[in-house]
């Protein structure tokens, strides 16, 4: 790229204005999800008969017949029609942290030469993708295609464009799931069960528990032209180098600020269209570093919820360009400031309304809190490898640890009140559980504020596990991951731990023990077992690190070492016993993981490498050749100038010191790749890929990052940190 293109982009993107709303005459509860096949719009298009049918079986968790399938299908293409939709797909979620889908049209012969608009209750339940096509971990050959989608009930149909997208599971030919909503759902059933088994203890009647997710999605706006002209960005999705801008967010001024009139516009445009396709946003504001914004929904069922997320993402990269802005999603997009988490909200609640996690009014709910709180821990400290490995990847590994990003070990925060509960009932059965206050007022002695309520909990930033009063959020998903991998691992760990919970605790009451004895002994032993897990402070020390390895925790930093936590023993009997994973299924998801955390570092090595050897250094070496003339010239004029020319002289050899480094990196990075690409074994070249290829990239980073502090700023070819993180 030019300078002056350079420069012109800078102040196209300065100069650009917001782009104007189309907001709707109604207000949101009248068009919000206008475009969902929802139970409102069901009961208007689909038989009494059909409705009812189809309600039954989402709620009891049963297949339907063909003949309500037919009349499904009839209702929805109708709606899709009457909405302006031309063609179906089947959406599904492959394992790319993306979504796939096939566009049909609603058309077939009508045997008079003509064609009729056709869906039927075979085309709604089941297709055939590509099954070789897709990450399958060796579960699938190139020569053998076949695999099937097919209509997930639980999950609403909803018209994305001219298109009627229905949510599906995507599975191999053999049975085996080659998506994240497929064990998802496992997980969610078997978290279910098990957890209303417990339930029942308290409550006869309760005939099912939920798992609810709410997600917090992180990202950063670019403006488009310079976003463009990042090669790195666009291939990559965050700066493979670009120095630190003097002014970031150390002043902490971006953080809730008044959101820039470009990116209101963005926000609002993206509000309406999600409220169209009943994804239920509500918080928008600025993040901590500049140009990084947040949006979050209301709380909804677990599998909907990551449904709409991964609905989100696809939306925001289509309205962002309509705002000439590029989102972006990686974990961390630029060095020096805060990355980008998708915090998971995660809680349990009947079928009667109440929440899990929540302290109630009667020692009797302040029991049941306490069951399921010591559970989750239990099934935490026993299963913290998974858990971290649920959110690794090559990206989150950027994020964890830096900049207000938990670290890369697993542990809870359960804040000063509920901590003092669990340690009275770790050495006693006569804790006081009357003492569990939801919320408590508190008075600032100023006539003009009313009393404020004060949560059970302080937050702590730096846990990547935290009680938050009435919910566990984990802190650690990254902000482009899909949820289903974390809420898969933990919806199955939990699931497992309470099952066995049940087992312990009803086998005590066969034994004639009382249930409050049994309950309270049980979750006694869970307290011991699985305090190591508790930890309050601060996250971010040497002294935790320290700390965690002596209480046995999990503390590999090794991306695709942390994977291995996938095929432990426990980790394969575990998912086994729940029935949402088979040891191929894992085998073969692991063995996808590794291959995309090789791909994408190979990935970045190439870009880096090209644009270190085609972009910077020749940059660099036409700077230098400017300064030596310049050198040369006035000696040629005034002889020996030295004392004036010794700052010049010094730049020149820093410049040739910084470039013979990055060539001979760049040299040493490519080797380390081919050597790594002869590795047949994917986790040994994933493990190469980090330990050889990885460091050589930080090398060439630092020493292109100390050139752009050395280089004409007018010669500099790619636009600083300073010039895309300022734009409004």
């Amino acid at each position: 790229m030019s300078t002056s293109l350079r420069f012109k982009m800078v102040e196209q993107a300065f100069d650009r204005k917001a782009v104007p709303v189309e907001i709707p005459k109604e207000r949101p509860e009248e068009y919000f999800g206008k475009l969902v096949f929802n139970r409102g719009t069901m009961f208007k298009y689909l038989p009494k008969t059909t409705y009812q049918a189809l309600m039954d079986a989402i709620q009891n968790k049963q297949p339907i017949s063909r003949e309500i399938a037919d009349s499904v299908a009839d209702g929805m293409k109708r709606w899709a029609i009457d909405n302006g939709a031309r063609h179906y797909t089947h959406w599904f979620h492959p394992l790319t942290d993306g979504t796939a889908e096939k566009h049909d049209a609603f058309v077939e012969h009508d045997g008079k030469g003509g064609v009729v608009e056709e869906f039927s209750g075979k085309l709604l339940v089941q297709q055939e993708p590509d099954a070789s096509s897709f990450p399958n971990g060796g579960i699938r050959n190139t020569f053998e295609a076949r695999g099937y989608s097919a209509w997930d009930i639980s999950s609403p149909a909803f018209i994305l464009g001219e298109t009627l997208c229905i949510p599906t599971i995507f599975i191999s030919y053999t049975g085996e799931s080659l998506d994240y909503k497929t064990p998802l759902l496992r997980a969610l059933n078997a978290v279910d069960k098990a957890a209303t088994a417990v339930a029942r203890f308290f409550d006869p009647e309760i005939k099912h528990v939920e798992s609810f997710l709410g997600w917090e999605q992180e990202y950063f706006l670019v403006d488009e032209s310079l976003y463009s002209s990042r090669p790195d960005l666009v291939m990559t999705g965050r700066t493979l180098m670009g120095h630190e801008s003097p002014k970031n967010q150390q002043l902490e001024d971006h953080y809730f600020g008044a959101i820039p009139s470009r990116v209101e516009a963005f926000m609002l445009d993206l509000e309406i269209r999600c409220h169209h396709l009943g994804i239920p946003v509500k918080t928008r504001h600025n993040e901590v570093a500049p140009n990084q914004f947040e949006l979050a929904p209301i709380f909804e069922e677990t599998n909907l919820a990551n449904d709409h997320n991964l609905l989100l993402m696809s939306v925001m990269a289509e309205v962002a360009r309509k705002h000439n802005f590029r989102v972006l999603l990686h974990e961390k997009p630029f060095a020096g400031v805060n990355g980008s988490g998708k915090h998971n909200n995660w809680s349990l609640g009947t079928d009667k309304g109440d929440m899990l996690f929540s302290p109630g009014k009667t020692q009797k709910d302040n029991l049941r809190f306490i069951t399921y709180v010591v559970n989750v821990m239990a099934a935490v400290h026993k299963h913290n490898a998974l858990l971290k490995a649920s959110i690794m990847s090559a990206t989150n590994a950027h994020r964890l640890g830096a900049n207000e990003a938990p670290p890369a070990i697993i542990s809870i925060f359960t804040g000063s009140q509920l901590g003092a509960v669990l340690d009275v009932l770790e050495n006693s059965s006569d804790a006081d559980l009357s003492k569990l206050a939801g919320k408590s007022e508190y008075s600032l002695g100023l006539s003009q504020i009313p009393e404020i309520l004060i949560d059970n909990t302080d937050r702590n930033r730096t846990s990547p596990f935290a009680f938050t009063g009435n919910r566990f959020e984990f802190r650690a998903v990254g902000s482009s991951a899909n949820c289903a991998s974390a809420m898969i691992a933990l919806n199955s760990v939990v699931a497992d731990q309470l099952s066995d919970f049940h087992a312990k605790v009803q086998k005590r009451l066969d034994d004639g023990m009382e249930l409050r004895d049994a309950l309270l002994s049980e979750i006694r032993t869970l307290v011991k077992e699985s305090k190591n897990i508790i930890f309050n402070g601060n996250g971010y020390s040497d002294e935790w690190k320290e700390e965690a390895a002596r209480r046995g925790l999990d503390c590999e930093t090794s991306a695709p070492k942390i994977f291995d936590a996938y095929i432990y023993p426990q980790t394969v009997e575990m998912f086994g016993r729940t029935g949402v994973f088979s040891p191929v299924e894992l085998a073969a998801r692991n063995e996808v993981k590794w291959e995309m955390y090789t791909k994408k570092i190979q990935i970045e090595a190439r870009v880096l490498g090209d644009l270190a050897l085609n972009h910077i250094i020749p940059v660099a070496t036409r700077y230098q050749s400017m300064l030596v003339d310049n050198v040369v010239k006035l000696r040629s004029i005034y002889g020996d100038l030295t004392g004036i020319t010794s700052h010049d002289l010094e730049t020149i050899e820093n410049i040739a010191r910084r470039m013979t480094v990055i060539k001979s990196m760049v040299a040493q990075m490519v080797a380390a790749r081919k050597k790594a690409n002869a590795i047949e074994n994917e986790r040994e070249k994933a493990i190469a890929y980090h330990d050889n290829v990885a460091p050589a990239m930080e090398t060439i980073r630092y020493n292109i990052d100390k050139l752009e502090l050395l280089v004409d700023n007018e010669m500099w070819p790619l636009p600083k940190y300073r010039e895309l993180l300022f734009i409004r």
